[in-house]
């Protein structure tokens, strides 16, 4: 009876043992570059000349902020031909920084580089915030046209975000329908309109507003970082982990990633007509693997501002908290397009698996008379091993266009099953178990 028992259990566990295959085109077909599989880390000796801060000036103090001798280093390393700012070990405080052609980060193994938490130290300029190019207060770190710019090391970029994420709570407090642009609060790193960027091993935390923010930008490589800001205590809102807008060929890989937010979200404009402002754009060629998420609001979002999301793949990855896995969010003011992404070999917890409903956090149709049509279309969900609370988070919306869904090889353990297939037109179930029952 033991043997006849432990065979079945053998086959049980068999049924769901789904093969783990690498994709090797991205989902409309096209070929994956042999750039996204070159994962070489950037060597220190190779970045060139070496600029140690306190070589140049800057005092071995954590008390003091010390924004213009830094700035100073970095400036006289791009007069100079360029070359790497090396922070070394101790803690240094400073306000927004700006990084200059030719220039790079490094942080020794035990260097903080922390930011002021005195929205004074930075000073407002030309930025892009929520979907809107718009002046605004730059980051901690920041890269204005950089190419090849890159931040690597085994240390520490920590935003020092309490403060603002108190001042935000109070004004939210005193009114609920506050913005999150109403709150002064700085993001940790921000980059504009640079190519060929890499960061790689050293870790962000505590960041005031958005941790790492990238806007056109074409080439990025995100790889080993730890990722963090506090959900629990004082809560760090909006302080999502990567944020892409308008951005091209990215790979995001073995990175951790546990913020009060969420983890990877596909921006680039918002608005009734947010297609024809060439401020915006589409996110494409976007890879994100072997990653572990930890508590978020979703691993990976579509908007709350984005215009055309194509050809992602988010794949090999644990989810351990997260409120969502695939969030599509669809803002009634704006038309979308999020199309060609592929989730595939997931295993975690998720509140919620799939989320696809309308967003009208601080709607505003400008006066536009027709409500814009968004659509999700050609979306796989494969090899998935998921626990949660709804597995199916889709709502009927008439403004909304959802096609050519794929579910292949899901075992999904959810206490809500219920899974209105009549609100995907041409949806696809193959081998999918929901409460180990083969739904077809």
């Amino acid at each position: 009876m033991r043997k006849v028992l432990a065979i079945l259990t053998l086959l049980g566990n068999l049924t769901f043992a789904f093969p783990q295959q690498i994709t090797s085109s991205f989902p409309d077909g096209s070929t994956i570059s042999n750039w996204f599989t070159a994962y070489q880390k950037i060597q220190l000796k190779n970045l060139g000349k070496q600029y140690r801060i306190t070589n140049f000036g800057v005092k071995q103090d954590s008390a003091i902020v010390q924004t213009k001798a830094i700035q100073a280093v970095i400036d006289q390393a791009s007069e100079k031909g360029g070359g790497v700012v090396v922070i070394p070990k101790g803690v240094f405080l400073c306000g927004a920084l700006f990084f200059k052609p030719k220039t790079a980060l490094f942080l020794e193994k035990g260097a903080v580089l922390k930011g002021s938490d005195n929205i004074a130290d930075y000073p407002i300029m030309p930025s892009r915030m929520e979907g809107q190019n718009l002046d605004y207060f730059p980051a901690l770190v920041n890269a204005y046209g950089v190419d090849h710019f890159s931040i690597s090391g085994e240390g520490t970029i920590n935003g020092n975000g309490k403060k603002f994420w108190e001042a935000f709570w109070k004004r939210r407090s005193e009114n609920p329908e506050c913005t999150n642009l109403e709150v002064s609060r700085p993001r940790l790193i921000f980059v504009w309109n640079s190519n060929d960027v890499q960061f790689q091993d050293v870790k962000l935390i505590n960041s005031g507003f958005w941790t790492n923010h990238f806007y056109k930008c074409n080439n990025v490589k995100l790889l080993n970082l730890y990722i963090f800001s506090p959900h629990i205590g004082i809560k760090a809102p909006s302080t999502d982990a990567i944020d892409l807008d308008v951005c091209e060929n990215v790979l995001i890989k073995n990175c951790y990633m546990s913020v009060n937010d969420d983890a990877v979200a596909l921006k680039g404009g918002k608005g009734p007509y947010a297609d024809k402002d060439s401020n915006n754009g589409p996110n494409k060629n976007i890879i994100i693997e072997d990653c572990t998420f930890g508590f978020c609001h979703s691993a990976l979002t579509n908007g709350s501002e984005a215009i055309h999301n194509r050809n992602i793949i988010f794949r090999n990855s644990k989810i351990d908290g997260a409120s969502r896995l695939l969030w599509l969010k669809m803002r009634p003011d704006t038309p979308q397009r999020y199309e060609y992404i592929l989730v595939e070999n997931i295993k975690g917890e998720a509140e919620t698996g799939l989320a696809i409903f309308a967003w009208r956090q601080f709607y505003d149709l400008k006066n536009r008379k027709d409500i814009p049509l968004s659509y999700g279309d050609q979306i796989t969900l494969k090899n998935i091993t998921l626990k949660c609370t709804n597995f199916y988070g889709v709502e009927k919306d008439p403004n909304v266009r959802l096609s050519n869904f794929r579910f292949e090889n899901l075992n999904i353990e959810s206490v809500k099953a219920k899974m209105d297939q009549s609100l995907i037109d041409g949806l696809v179930l193959k081998n999918v178990y929901l409460n180990k029952t083969l739904i077809e």
